[in-house]
């Protein structure tokens, strides 16, 4: 029998989740039953055809209204009044500590309340949720409740840079096993916990499938053309980026920057596009379908993302999977991809005079140097990047935690402690 298990996200499927979607259909591929649940919809802004094939594949904890929200809690609430009890405890002292308050973590009790039926009806045995953000926190609270055995994904930075109000330490106290998708990412899992517990702690990074890793190489262009994926906002530098290519420009280097995205800064960075009279070396496509991307990609010399914040960009192992260097910043996980001089370049962070060198060097560089800068990037991200490979190594835990559970579950202190408990 497939071993069931189900993912929790806080908006899934979304534009910038397709590592999640890489990672459940690997898993799915192995033998692995995976249900999707997702805390909000944001089907109004899919692009991607596979987006929307997993969007029917979800369900929303929050589609029924707040009057199913309310049902579930006190169904819960009577039916297991010793661990509910647990629960609102919880809730109370995260609610406290936290920039969101009680009633907010009322409402994630209510989503965990729901959620746990839908476990029970699914004969789920394990509970896997990306970020230790909201969706960590309903696993956590399923948990309390009696639902299964969980564990979760920190991706960085948001999850480090509010550790105490998000209740890290206790998540990972209460869970199965928690993964960090860099080293970097892993040493900051450490600090929060004690060593006792590092052994929980798992290393198990995104990945891309075969439709990258079996990509035919395609020539780099000749044309000086520059191509910079990802949200825009205010941690993804593209702000400092213009200004590095206002300062190309007025060298008199001719060169096309293709930003892929949409965000909350695209005004201002229109504003300053038209400032600095930018308008032919400056493109903003907007959202676009994984397609789309890897179109832009390939029709580069180099993927450019200056930011100051990251966990380990997705859009960074495509690139390099596609062959194509890149030029990134010096933290947390990039550097255990991007090698200096080898596939790609990395500067400080919110250095606009590294930051124009390096752009300079990749679009003045000789095609033949980018293309080997590209096919070293390609063997690293094959080797590291593997999604198939990282999502055995996820099985192998889910299957741990099953057959941790399983042990416990015939020992007659534990099925008196739950009974009770309930």
């Amino acid at each position: 029998m497939a071993l069931k298990v189900a993912y929790l996200v806080n908006q899934y499927p979304k534009v910038s989740h397709s590592f999640v979607r890489r990672e459940i259909q690997a898993l799915e591929a192995i033998g692995v039953s995976v249900s999707r649940f997702s805390i909000r919809s944001l089907a109004d802004e899919l692009v991607d055809d596979a987006d929307k094939q997993e969007l029917e594949k979800t369900r929303f904890l929050l589609s029924n209204g707040v009057l199913f929200l309310l049902v579930n809690l006190l169904r819960v609430g009577f039916s297991r009044p010793g661990r509910f009890l647990k629960a609102l405890k919880l809730v109370w002292q995260m609610g406290w500590a936290s920039e969101r308050g009680i009633v907010y973590h009322l409402a994630y009790l209510a989503e965990a309340c729901i959620l746990l039926g839908w476990l029970l009806e699914a004969e789920v045995v394990h509970l896997h949720a990306h970020f230790g953000t909201n969706s960590a926190t309903v696993a956590l609270l399923c948990r309390v409740l009696g639902g299964p055995p969980y564990s979760f994904t920190v991706h960085g930075p948001e999850e480090f840079d509010k550790v105490q109000a998000i209740a890290l330490p206790e998540k990972i106290k209460q869970a199965a096993f928690v993964v960090a998708i860099s080293a970097f990412g892993r040493s900051q899992l450490y600090r929060w916990c004690p060593f006792t517990e590092w052994s929980k702690i798992h290393l198990v990074r995104c990945g891309v499938d075969q439709s990258f890793l079996n990509q035919p190489p395609v020539p780099i262009p000749e044309a000086p053309h520059l191509v910079c994926v990802g949200r825009l906002c205010e941690d993804k530098g593209q702000l400092l980026l213009i200004h590095a290519v206002q300062q190309l420009a007025a060298e008199g280097i001719d060169f096309k920057l293709t930003l892929v995205g949409d965000g909350s800064l695209r005004s201002e960075i229109e504003s300053w596009i038209a400032t600095y009279g930018l308008e032919q070396q400056v493109e903003i496509t907007g959202w676009a379908s994984s397609e789309t991307v890897r179109q832009c990609v390939l029709d580069s010399r180099a993927l450019i993302l200056p930011s100051f914040a990251e966990g380990l960009p997705v859009v960074i192992m495509e690139a390099l999977a596609l062959g194509r260097p890149v030029i990134s910043t010096t933290i947390a996980g990039i550097p255990e991809l991007v090698q200096p001089g080898q596939s790609g370049w990395l500067v400080p962070p919110s250095s606009i005079d590294a930051l124009t060198q390096v752009m300079r060097e990749a679009l003045q560089a000789p095609v033949t140097d980018l293309e080997q800068m590209g096919r070293a990037g390609a063997e690293r991200v094959a080797y590291q990047h593997n999604v198939k490979t990282e999502a055995e190594k996820l099985a192998d835990l889910f299957q741990l935690s099953d057959r941790s559970v399983s042990s416990l579950s015939h020992s007659p202190a534990n099925l008196l402690s739950t009974q009770t408990s309930q």
